[in-house]
């Protein structure tokens, strides 16, 4: 009995959207590039319950005529490509001819679209890969796309979808990638019947500066010099972070020939520009945008078209890290000297008689000599004290890190430390660190517990947010609440501050919450535990920092406090927070 049989194109069309349409975002990005290869000047997007109830496109592209309304929907039908050939010339966002025909097979979609030459338009409705409806409509010139229910018929899918709020940041990070490179497009989105976002038609900057300057409350594009090189092999133009506004959650962006991409190793050159003007916990933000020839490159390895092969990546790797330094160094930003010229590979450009011809150094070796020549007849000493104390007990062996509650008077060293003696020498502690502890078990209890102290405002703070922001706030809202944070959104993009913890004793709140929202979003974790440990350890350091010097009686309570958690020794970072100093080590000082 034969057993192999070909799959029904429904079931087919299901298996593909397993990897083209995986969340809501997915499905999104396919629909606005579409509209952008339509010639769209002007591309409106509704979203309705973070895309699971309704992802709806309208643009004003060329439209489609009412055979290819319907074609379009077939699997591997496309506008785009006609032979193999065309996939090393590519000039479109599509090519593949699998999104539409995926999108229909796990949702009910509604299309109305009509051509300028065409009098008047098509209605076409989908469900699960069946027409339901074909028929002429009166309707604008353009595409208009429902995509409605999705993974309506693909339950466990459906199931796995995280909630709104996650589901709403993947689909505006998707959207940022898109209006980034594409700035001469008017935008629009809206959520829940509330407009988003409105992004008139205009330069890089000017899209740039739409998008990130609200949170800052500033004009962002002014932390950012410009990046311009031309060469035989790439063009590469952009805006480079200054190291004074490196933070800990960068906005990082890289494009090719239009497109949004992932390339660690191009990140990699941008970092090595910065090497020694940043600090170890701060990454500067990008924008980069090449332009090559598209037979030079490969988007043809995944269905998201995010990851990309270079033909000459590592010529480009140094033409991109001489571009930044030079950017860096134009402005004053870094050192413009670069003392390691003699190993940097010739940067070819479009007039090489204008360029300095940089020669390889020339490397020369002793072969005959041996680093451990002196040392080979040597017996090695002393090797017995490498294995000390692995015959011992474990408790034993940990019992130096035991310590006892000090007793003595503390003594406030600056404002930083306190001094107390301890048996046969000192301790000293570091006061923020401990004062953060401490408040970060009493957060961490509040959280624990749902229940804290919160301090009303006589005067409510406007917290105004980017975009890519405002779904992790709401996602962050109960937990803040636990702390003492009371929120109420006022707007799309703004939320009231009425309360706050009391411990922040006058610190800026908005301050201290974009530092959370940055911070959490810096763990790079989906897990709302995660989210609640580093938002406890960032108001923990927050209300610690703003602590004025300490009376006898406050080191003694806190140092009461500290010795009172179940682990004092390191915060929950990993910082240090007090030492031992013995009699010994402080006579051998003298």
């Amino acid at each position: 009995m034969d057993v192999i049989r070909l799959l029904p194109d429904s079931v087919a069309n299901q298996i593909a959207a397993g990897e083209v349409i995986q969340r809501p975002a997915s499905c999104l990005k396919e629909l606005v590039e579409n509209a952008l290869d339509a010639g769209a000047t002007h591309i409106q997007i509704i979203v309705r319950d973070a895309g699971r109830t309704l992802l709806q496109v309208i643009d004003n592209g060329v439209g489609m005529s009412e055979t290819d309304a319907r074609l379009a929907f077939e699997r591997h039908a496309t506008s785009k490509i006609k032979e193999a050939a065309d996939l090393f010339r590519l000039h479109t966002m599509g090519f593949r001819g699998e999104a539409l025909a995926s999108i229909c097979a796990v949702a009910h979609v509604e299309v109305m679209t009509r051509r300028k030459e065409d009098e008047v338009g098509t209605l076409l409705e989908i469900a699960g890969s069946e027409v339901l409806r074909q028929e002429p409509i009166a309707c604008p010139v353009g595409t208009n796309i429902k995509v409605k229910n999705l993974f309506y018929n693909v339950p466990v899918r459906r199931k796995f979808l995280k909630t709104d709020q996650t589901e709403m940041r993947n689909l505006i990070q998707d959207f940022y990638r898109i209006v980034l490179v594409w700035p001469k497009v008017q935008f629009t989105l809206v959520h829940n019947d509330e407009i988003l976002l409105e992004l008139p038609a205009g330069s890089e900057k000017q899209r740039i500066g739409q998008l990130f300057s609200r949170s800052v409350k500033q004009d962002y594009t002014a932390a950012f010099v410009d990046l311009k090189v031309e060469t035989e092999a790439v063009s590469i133009h952009g805006f480079v972070g200054k190291p004074e506004s490196a933070s800990k959650q960068p906005q990082q962006y890289l494009f090719v020939n239009g497109r949004y991409m992932r390339h660690p190793y191009f990140h990699k050159a941008i970092l090595t520009a910065y090497q020694g003007t940043l600090t170890a916990d701060a990454n500067p933000s990008y924008f980069v945008y090449f332009e090559v020839d598209p037979g030079t490159i490969d988007v043809n390895i995944h269905p998201t078209k995010t990851e990309i092969k270079f033909q000459d990546e590592q010529m480009i790797f140094q033409i991109l890290l001489a571009a930044v330094r030079e950017s860096l160094g134009k402005f004053n930003v870094s050192p413009s000297l670069d003392f390691d010229v003699e190993g940097r590979p010739e940067i070819p450009t479009r007039d090489r008689s204008s360029q300095p011809s940089f020669a390889m150094p020339v490397i020369s070796n002793e072969t005959h000599y041996n680093p451990f020549h002196s040392r080979q007849n040597e017996a090695p000493r002393e090797w017995q004290k490498l294995y000390d104390g692995l015959h011992k007990p474990e408790a034993e062996l940990f019992a130096k890190e035991q310590v006892s509650v000090p007793t003595g008077t503390p003594t406030a060293v600056g404002n930083r430390y306190i001094v107390l003696p301890d048996g046969d020498g000192l301790m000293i502690i570091h006061r923020v660190r401990a004062r953060a502890c401490v408040l970060y078990d009493i957060y961490m209890r509040q959280i624990s517990a749902e229940q804290g102290v919160r301090e009303q405002l006589l005067f409510p703070d406007i917290w105004d947010l980017d975009a890519d922001q405002i779904p992790l706030v709401q996602s962050l809202q109960e937990d803040l609440r636990y702390l003492g944070f009371e929120l109420e959104q006022l707007s799309p993009l703004s939320f009231s501050v009425n309360a706050v913890p009391p411990q922040l004793n006058g610190q800026n709140a908005l301050q201290v919450l974009q530092n959370i929202v940055a911070d959490v979003m810096a763990t790079g974790s989906s897990l709302r535990t995660e989210w609640q440990k580093s938002i406890a350890l960032t108001l923990a350091y927050s209300a610690a920092g703003g602590q004025q010097p300490l009376t006898d009686s406050e080191q003694k309570e806190l140092i009461d406090q500290l010795f009172r958690l179940p682990s004092f020794t390191r915060t929950p970072d990993g910082k240090i927070v007090l030492l031992r100093i013995s009699e010994e080590e402080i006579a051998r000082k003298f």
